[in-house]
């Protein structure tokens, strides 16, 4: 066996890009646009107990998904997991972690008949089933009503597809092709992974390959200790109302040696869809940390040690079965940005104010009027940033929460999804003006071209807005307008099966971000900048800056 700390950098290396193999894989063999456009995904690696080797490419909040998904198929299976196996789970509390549309894939890896690690990886799926197209529903009350669930089972044995499985799978879906083709391109994901891992254990031995793992763990742990120095020491506590009224609560307690998040004293989880599983909150705790620390680096298990969560079960975000869970991500996105305004104005150097902090979720379907097929438009939507000091916002892109992922280009909407684009142009609204000012959200029309279409959305930060910093001006609020082709006009912010029809339009308006410091301290060319680029009117900036 060979320790050297050239040898073993190497082998963590070399698993970091099969995890970005695997991400690659999965990308050009999708089928569905939220899957290869707006890489709606993420694959990882884990040891063979299932902790968290290497994070590959994707969303932070579903790469985090998969080292729980593994632990528990692991204590779920035990001694019945065998080479050539794929294992899948899509229910929260099956090893799912999020909601059902996410299927999570996973593979055992072996070498010389010894498990080593597991491949995985998790994307959104158009949909599984349930009481509404898409699978998601603001009526639902229990996760029944969303979907088929998947309990952590084989879906291919000692290399040979359960058909059966296969079969419940794509017969629950009114898009059985589109689930079928993204379903196998996970399967192809998991397998060049686990082919590129039993590689590195053949060619460096099995003790080398386990030690450079367990060495990489105790790195991220040692550097998120040195980091942890660094950050304010004591207890930090907020609490924010929401959009519907209820009041959100954290207390966040820093010591050398550990990052304490207590979310016990929060409201009983809800009737509708918008709860979260305990795990699911930990991963929002975990992205915040991990962009504290160490925002540059690989994630692993140990990055993670000194940190700690705390949730009451029956809340919000710990949920039980079988509440209902589909706008988990709102809830989600909800407790990321709850611990990142404790803290923004203890660590101003690192966390800027407040953003659109939405997923703004938007999914409109109904009968493609070219193909006569059934089609879903899955659109995570783009919006500002906020400001902090030194430094404008960034405008339209996605939120932390969702990483680095990409908006659909209309003209793969209009083609795949029977609809036209007719507007994305930044929004101009008032909103986040401050010395540095918040990043611009983003405006957006769909025009329906179907009798039978169906619009269904969830946006939070609609009526509670992006916080600002330092006397900044706050943001401007997301909402979603339906503009009726009979001339009539809604605006919503949560919204469920709502019918459409040709020429109908759908207006996605997102936030700016908020701003930072007192307006009128704004440099006086960086107004006349805004104000020839279109961001703000004269009337409006002499208004606001003076």
């Amino acid at each position: 066996m060979s320790n050297d700390a050239i040898t073993l950098e190497i082998i963590q290396n070399s698993i970091q890009a099969a995890a970005d193999e695997m991400f690659a894989a999965m990308r050009k063999t999708a089928m569905s646009s939220i899957i290869y456009e707006v890489l709606d995904m993420g694959t990882g690696i884990t040891d063979a107990q299932g902790r968290l080797a290497s994070s590959g490419a994707g969303i932070p909040a579903f790469i985090g998904v998969l080292d729980k998904s593994v632990q528990f198929i692991v204590e779920k299976f035990d001694q019945d997991i065998v080479a050539g196996d794929v294992f899948i789970t899509n229910d929260p509390w099956h090893g799912g972690v999020t909601h059902l549309n996410d299927l999570v894939l996973a593979m055992p890896v072996f070498a010389n008949e010894q498990l080593i690690g597991w491949t995985a990886n998790i994307a959104h799926n158009s949909d599984v089933g349930g009481m509404a197209p898409g699978s998601l529903s603001g009526e639902a009350t229990e996760i029944f009503q969303e979907g088929l669930r998947l309990p952590a089972v084989k879906l291919i044995r000692a290399g040979d597809t359960d058909q059966s499985v296969m079969d419940i799978i794509t017969c629950n879906s009114r898009m059985p092709d589109f689930l079928l083709g993204d379903v196998w391109a996970a399967i192809a994901s998991v397998r060049i992974g686990a082919k590129r891992l039993e590689e590195l254990a053949t060619k460096y031995g099995i003790q080398t390959y386990e030690a450079a793992v367990e060495s990489f763990m105790d790195f991220g742990e040692k550097s998120a200790k040195a980091e942890l120095r660094h950050l304010p020491k004591g207890t930090f506590e907020l609490s924010e109302p929401q959009d519907d009224g209820r009041v959100y609560n954290v207390k966040i307690t820093i010591s050398a040696d550990e990052f304490l998040v207590d979310l016990t004293d929060n409201p009983d989880e809800d009737a509708g869809p918008t709860n979260t599983s305990r795990d699911g909150t930990i991963i929002c705790a975990q992205m915040v940390f991990k962009s504290l620390i160490n925002p540059d680096s690989p994630a692993n298990d140990g990055s993670f040690r000194p940190m700690k969560v705390l949730t009451r079960e029956g809340t919000v975000f710990h949920a039980r079965e079988p509440a209902a869970i589909g706008f988990y991500f709102e809830t989600e996105v909800r407790v990321n940005d709850l611990i990142w305004r404790c803290l923004a104005p203890h660590i101003p150097e690192r966390l800027p104010a407040g953003s659109f902090s939405s997923i703004c979720g938007t999914f409109i379907g109904g009968i493609h009027p070219d193909t006569g097929r059934q089609y879903t438009i899955i659109e995570p939507q783009i919006g500002g940033w906020g400001a902090w000091e030194g430094n404008d916002g960034n405008p339209c892109i996605f939120s932390s929460f969702h990483g680095e992922t990409y908006n659909t280009p209309a003209e793969i909407s209009e083609a795949r999804n029977g609809l036209y684009v007719d507007r994305m142009e930044l929004n101009t609204a008032p909103g986040g003006e401050g010395q540095y000012n918040g990043g611009r959200g983003l405006v957006l029309d769909y025009r329906i071209r179907t009798e039978n279409g169906f619009l269904t959305a969830g946006f939070t930060r609609s009526r509670i807005k992006p916080w600002s910093l330092q006397n900044g001006e706050e943001g401007s609020g997301n909402y979603v307008v339906v503009n009726k082709a009979d001339g009539s006009s809604e605006q919503y912010s949560f919204v469920s099966g709502l019918s459409l029809t040709t020429d109908d339009v759908v207006r996605v308006v997102t936030s700016s971000g908020a701003g930072y410091g007192n307006p009128s301290n704004r440099d006086p060319a960086s107004v006349q900048q805004d104000i020839k680029n279109g961001l703000i009117t004269p009337e409006r900036a002499k208004e606001i800056y003076g």
